[in-house]
């Protein structure tokens, strides 16, 4: 794996700009065992909310799971609820769901969408492996320094896998194959946990 630098940020903007938000914003981390360039969009209703409670991440899997079966800014009934889910909802932080005696109201979401990582390689190989990585996550490209001499089978089992590709150096870098749309098959704790995982990094 090669080390992506500062001045490569621009040029991999501007050859993924059509995947990307006009807000999104970047940074290159160490994530999942890999550097990776990361385009995000911070929640920033969210993020204020958070640092008005002088909160950060949300690092219990059993709250992120209680969570997720509550609906956001609806008030729920607790007679409603099963008895069970109703004792992991009186253990819930108060900055992330107002609780009273009759009823919950879930403040707490996802504080910030990742919309694409890339990672740089030298092995294209190696690089499906590093960007699949991220597939619970986002979109997923590889960053090459130029063409492989099998472009069409790099591209067949890229394009297999949904990964993007991005090939050159400096100034001069081009998307040769898009990554596949992120479309989540269903919302996870697991994929929630990493995003405030990533939030804390990040902020």
């Amino acid at each position: 794996m090669m080390t992506m630098v500062s001045p490569a940020v621009g040029p991999v903007r501007a050859a993924s700009a059509d995947l990307l938000a006009p807000n999104c914003k970047t940074s290159l981390t160490s994530v999942l065992g890999t550097q990776a360039l990361l385009f995000y969009r911070l929640d920033e209703r969210e993020h204020r909310r958070r640092r008005r409670s002088s909160a950060s991440q949300i690092d219990s899997w059993a709250t992120l799971e209680t969570l997720m079966e509550l609906p956001v800014g609806e008030a729920v009934p607790l007679a409603s609820i099963p008895n069970e889910e109703r004792k992991r909802i009186r253990s819930l932080p108060s900055w992330v769901a107002h609780r009273d005696q009759r009823m919950v109201l879930r403040h707490a979401v996802r504080p910030l969408s990742l919309d694409l990582a890339v990672v740089k390689v030298s092995n294209w190989r190696r690089g499906l492996e590093l960007a699949g990585r991220f597939a619970p996550y986002c979109r997923r490209a590889m960053l090459l320094e130029r063409a492989p001499t099998q472009i069409d089978e790099v591209m067949m089992e890229a394009s297999f896998y949904g990964i993007g590709i991005l090939v050159g150096t400096g100034d001069n870098v081009e998307m040769l194959l898009e990554p596949r749309p992120y479309r989540p098959e269903r919302h996870t704790a697991a994929a929630w946990q990493f995003i405030e995982q990533l939030y804390a990094q990040l902020t």
